[in-house]
């Protein structure tokens, strides 16, 4: 991989090309805005075409300065939690007394309850029990609110053909 290719691709870690190198690169490549990018950091005047397309085009990684890797070293992740956890005001703590409503860990299901599905109306549909699959389909279409049209459809169908 080139000098430039490598430079390019990680700006961090690769060393920069020399001042006379970039004008070269500029010179073969005006289009390619890396180059003139680097080139201003390398020597700190300004590029005429950038100041033109610097509205319309987003900040390069090459204009940003490098971050602190220090920083993202000092604190391993139990020093983080355990910063969180010292500060006040971000617990979130139970109030005194009973808790008003019963925590339910397991779905119920009660009698009353009744097991809805297209298939299940499509059944009642075999049997002759247009009131009861219509009924499905109510549920169905509260239940699936994207697409109650095609639910409104196959009731309006059902209350019509009877």
């Amino acid at each position: 991989m080139s000098d430039f290719k490598r430079y390019f691709a990680d700006p961090q870690r690769a060393e920069a090309p020399s001042a006379a190198e970039l004008d070269a690169l500029v010179a073969r490549f005006p289009w390619f805005a890396p180059a003139r990018i680097a080139r201003v950091k390398a020597s700190g005047a300004k590029d005429a075409q950038l100041a033109v397309t610097a509205p319309w085009r987003a900040q390069s990684a090459l204009e940003a300065e490098a971050p602190d890797r220090t920083a993202f070293t000092d604190f391993s992740a139990e020093d983080i939690i355990d910063r969180f956890l010292c500060e006040e005001d971000l617990r979130i703590v139970a109030g005194e007394g009973d808790a008003d409503d019963e925590v339910v860990t397991e779905a119920r299901l009660d009698d009353d309850d009744e097991v809805v599905s297209e298939e299940l109306a499509e059944i009642y549909l075999a049997q002759g029990l247009r009131d009861r699959a219509a009924a499905i389909y109510r549920k169905l279409s509260l239940l699936n609110p994207e697409k109650s049209v095609y639910f409104a459809a196959l009731i309006d169908k059902l209350e019509n053909n009877n």
